[in-house]
């Protein structure tokens, strides 16, 4: 009985982990709020953070980052989101400024550039 117990304690304590330490809780409540919302192919929805949220009656991401890449949703289709290599220099730089991006590359939310 005491066995069972700690493995159900442990498989608590990680589940707790992983809502508390991840986006996954809010990125999933974006997910299910607004259908233009959507995980581009090189985040996940563990990792993806986004920092600068329509502000209108959608409330979908205009720009995130994760840990190796920025994003910027540009709402077009076919070209869906801009993405920048956090690894890229880029003089000037401001993250929630897409302006000011090195060569960004633009994707497709099907997966296509």
């Amino acid at each position: 009985m005491n066995a069972k117990r700690a493995v159900c304690l442990a498989m608590a304590v990680v589940l707790l982990g992983v809502l508390l330490f991840t986006r996954v809780v809010g990125n999933g409540l974006m997910l299910l709020m607004d259908r233009e919302n959507f995980v581009p192919a090189e985040a996940s929805i563990f990792t993806l953070d986004p920092y600068v949220i329509n502000e209108g009656s959608s409330s979908y991401w205009l720009y995130a980052e994760d840990n190796d890449n920025y994003y910027h949703f540009t709402y077009e289709p076919g070209r869906e989101y801009l993405l920048m290599s956090k690894g890229q220099p880029c003089q000037d730089f401001q993250r929630n400024d897409v302006s000011t991006w090195c060569a960004p590359k633009a994707k497709s939310k099907l997966g296509g550039n």
